[in-house]
Order: C-alpha cells, then structure tokens, then sequence
C-alpha cells in the first residue's frame, strides 16, 4: 500500500495529515463550510455513570478524577498493594522480618532488641538491596532476587536508617533498643 502525504504543512499539521492519512479517518476541525472534506466528526463523551466531564468548558463536575472500575488492573506488569490498614508512618513495629513489595519495605520502621536476626525477604519481581543510608552503617546486601533473603543481627543500640540502592526513594529504619 502506497500512501502519498502533503509536501509542505507546518509542525503538528503535517503529522495529524499523516496520521489521519494513514488511518482512513477524517477529522472535523470546526462546523465550516471551509471544510468540505470533514464527512465524520468524532467527539467524546462522558463515560457511563458521568453527566459530564469534569475539566470540558461548561462542566459542573468538580472532586478528583477516578478510575472506572473497568480499568482496574489495566497495567498487569504493576500490582496494587491491597487495602490493608497501613502502620502510622514513623511508628515503629517488633519484629524480625521486612518483606520488600510494592517498592517499599514492610514495615518501614521496626523496633527489635539488641542480638536480634532481622530478614529481609524480596517479595516483588524487581531486584531490591537492604543497605544503610550513606554506606555508614552494617547492612549492605546484594541485589536481592524475588523470593531471595538477607539477614542481618544488630549487636549495638542505635537508629539504623536504610534503603534501596536500586530504588533510592524506598527507605526505612531499624530502632535497636537493650
């Protein structure tokens, strides 16, 4: 199939020519009679459920933007963590072990006693490390696979801040207390 495009249009003209060209489509650029070549107009309008488009000149919808229902799970390579009622942000847990999912490590702050073995397991599909903000600290894992572990046992009392070095903005801490 050959396709011949205008010679000389300016900036986005040319590529919109192109694009309808290709696809067969005609596109109404306003009511003119200028425009005889405008057969089919394509214009949007407001999914089921909406009485208009909330940001369209004339609308009347105000609140966020949602997502319908249907276009849950419409990235299959990103898994939304679910609704579980999250640790207040800065409250630390007890326990020995940290999952690594959903980018973040689960709980981001935990408390443990001095000689406790802490595990952190990589539960997401990306490689992750468990290594101490700054390399000022003890915990410097490998990349850590999906379904792979590192642990470490704190001897000395302190704040331990961590991270990701692979994801940076994935941080958390480690209270050691007597």
């Amino acid at each position: 199939m050959k396709t011949s495009f205008p010679r000389r249009r300016s900036g986005g003209a040319a590529v919109a020519a192109a694009l309808l060209a290709v696809s067969g489509l005609t596109l109404a650029a306003c009511s003119s009679p200028a425009h005889p070549a405008a057969s089919a107009t394509i214009a949007i309008t407001p999914g089921s459920g909406q009485s208009s488009l909330a940001g369209m000149p004339g609308s009347t919808a105000t609140g966020p933007v949602t997502q319908p229902p249907s276009a849950a799970g419409s990235m299959p390579a990103m898994s939304m963590p679910a609704s579980a009622a999250p640790t207040p942000a800065g409250v630390p847990v007890a326990t020995d072990s940290v999952a690594i999912k959903n980018f973040a490590f689960a709980p981001a702050a935990i408390t443990v006693k001095v000689g406790t073995r802490v595990t952190w397991t990589n539960q997401d599909s990306d490689a992750h490390t468990v290594t101490s903000q700054n390399n000022t600290g003890p915990l410097n894992s490998q990349a850590l696979n999906t379904g792979q572990s590192f642990s470490y046992t704190f001897t000395t009392p302190g704040t331990y801040h961590y991270l990701c070095t692979i994801h940076p903005f994935m941080t958390a801490t480690v209270t050691v207390t007597r």
